[in-house]
């Protein structure tokens, strides 16, 4: 949406990422198909316990409060981060550094759905991811979060050119996204800094690199992460 904004966040290592938080809309959108979701396995569940009598009927409320409450909780803490919904939407939850979200905040931001449920179907939400840049609800406010769209990580610069190193295991989208961010901000930092925050990343570069210049071989990690990758490193 054009009403969607940039959130700067910087990690604990001094990269900058530029996340794009999502608005009302494709908010909406997916939760009415995770509600869809869960309706149709809290339908489907039942009518295959019905036949248990007193012990259907507790099954049906457990897998009532699962649906409603752990739902949301075990998708966000799985490694992309969202709900079925959220993954059509295009939409993952982070941690307002923009680092992975973690089990007490996924937890906080879901049980905080009471007070955003307020006065009425949302009332509260709504106020409030309206009147914020961000677009929080209160869950988020509490827990620290963000809904962004999952591929908003925007490069800050360009890239310098270096000769392409894989790096030395497989990089977590998030790993890529801060590799390419310091990459793309290498030439507006000073040299000692550049390579202060090279040095973080040592155990990802290649062996044959890990001991020489830091900064040019985490420079050949960004340019083989994005896909400039000589004969020499395919």
């Amino acid at each position: 949406m054009s009403l969607d904004t940039l959130y700067t966040a910087e990690t604990p290592e001094g990269i900058a990422l530029s996340l794009r938080p999502a608005g009302l809309v494709p908010r909406f959108y997916a939760y009415l198909l995770d509600f869809l979701i869960r309706l149709a396995l809290f339908i489907a569940i039942t009518i295959g316990v019905s036949a248990l009598g007193g012990m259907g009927t507790g099954l049906t409320l457990m897998t009532y409060f699962m649906l409603e409450w752990l739902y949301p909780v075990v998708f966000e803490l799985l490694p992309r981060h969202a709900t079925p919904g959220k993954r059509v939407a295009g939409l993952s939850v982070v941690m307002d550094s923009g680092l992975p979200v973690t089990p007490a905040a996924a937890l906080l931001r879901n049980l905080l759905r009471v007070a955003d449920f307020m006065p009425l179907c949302y009332g509260a939400a709504l106020v409030a991811i309206l009147w914020r840049r961000d677009f929080k609800r209160l869950g988020d406010m509490a827990a620290g979060t963000l809904v962004v769209y999952h591929h908003s990580v925007a490069l800050h610069g360009k890239v310098p050119d270096a000769a392409a190193f894989a790096p030395s295991r497989a990089l977590s989208v998030r790993e890529q996204a801060a590799v390419v961010s310091w990459a793309g901000r290498t030439q507006r930092l000073t040299a000692a800094r550049t390579d202060e925050l090279a040095q973080l990343a040592r155990s990802i570069l290649p062996p044959a690199q890990a001991q020489g210049d830091a900064t040019k071989a985490l420079l050949g990690v960004a340019q083989w992460l994005l896909g400039r990758r000589s004969k020499e490193s395919s």
